[in-house]
């Protein structure tokens, strides 16, 4: 039996053509096109019978439109200048302290994370909802909030900041501040990412491996972990997603050396958006590529632990 094309292929499909027509200014192709791409749908889905779908399609172009088109545009307007980032060593300095620091915060994040996630997975205790309720903490809390925070703590004067800057560790624009910023915004993503997988993770597995002669250490290493390696690469791809992208609190913690966050930042308030657009797409591709690279590796070695 041939296979029907669903309402979300035609979303995706017909939102890039929808850009393209935008950013080529045919407006005049634009209105006639969207109206018969929402017709398209809803001939489809009553066809299908199910109009629930039809009006969760048009909904899902809109919202898939609404990404699409600032990233496009952006990409549109400043891909002719692209070599200028390119040959700024500043900028390209910037790009790799944002890649290093958030390569650095995740492994810290995936060496403590797993740990916790696995306890709070496996363990009831009192207290137990506000650990949760701390780890979800950063993703509420205003960066800048977050900064001053970790100022405070780090600093020059903080409770751990004066004590390490004595044995010579500085984090006041210095790139530690930089890696526990970006440490302090992804351990959620990772935390919950981990402590998801190992509760999909049946205990009696475990229990059969210690019944077997192995100690609760040997059972966790060759059964638990093994079994959440999706949720491995899931929370580490997201939490470096969201360690790359700190602007915030890496500003006020360390604004030295610059993160390519704040180098656009610093570059958009002294010089304007034609010169800060540029540096914005190379940061933009190189995440990109480095992204779709790791999804595309999690769903290989993930392929055959989906059941």
């Amino acid at each position: 039996m041939r296979e029907k094309i669903s309402p979300i292929t035609v979303v995706l499909l017909l939102a890039p053509i929808i850009g393209m027509l935008y950013f080529l200014e045919l407006w005049w192709v634009l209105i006639p096109f969207f109206i018969f791409s929402v017709v398209l749908i809803y001939i489809y889905g009553e066809r299908k019978g199910d109009m629930t779908f039809v009006i969760f399609s048009i909904f899902g172009m809109l919202l898939v439109f609404f990404i699409l088109l600032p990233i496009a545009e952006l990409f549109y307007e400043a891909l002719p200048d692209l070599n200028q980032a390119i040959e700024d060593p500043r900028a390209l300095r910037a790009i790799l302290v944002s890649l290093t620091g958030a390569f650095i915060a995740t492994l810290i994040g995936l060496l403590l994370g797993v740990p916790l996630a696995y306890t709070l997975a496996r363990k009831n205790f009192h207290g137990k909802n506000i650990v949760e309720g701390l780890i979800d903490l950063p993703m509420v809390v205003p960066h800048t909030v977050a900064g001053i925070a970790l100022l405070v703590v780090f600093g020059r004067r903080g409770s751990l900041g004066e004590p390490l800057g004595e044995a010579g560790l500085n984090f006041v624009d210095a790139f530690p501040g930089i890696i526990v910023a970006m440490l302090f915004v992804s351990i959620p993503f990772i935390v919950n990412q981990l402590r998801e997988g190992f509760e999909d993770v049946d205990p009696r597995l475990e229990q059969v491996a210690m019944s077997l002669g192995a100690d609760r250490k040997t059972a966790f290493f060759t059964v638990s972990l093994p079994l959440v390696k999706r949720n491995l690469i899931s929370g580490a791809l997201m939490g470096w997603a969201r360690a790359i992208s700190e602007f915030g609190a890496v500003a006020i913690i360390a604004f030295y050396p610059h993160t390519a966050p704040v180098y656009i930042y610093k570059v958009f308030m002294e010089i304007g958006l034609a010169a800060a657009r540029p540096i914005a797409v190379l940061l933009l591709l190189i995440t990109l590529t480095i992204f779709i690279i790791m999804r595309i590796l999690s769903r290989r070695f993930g392929i055959y632990d989906k059941d």
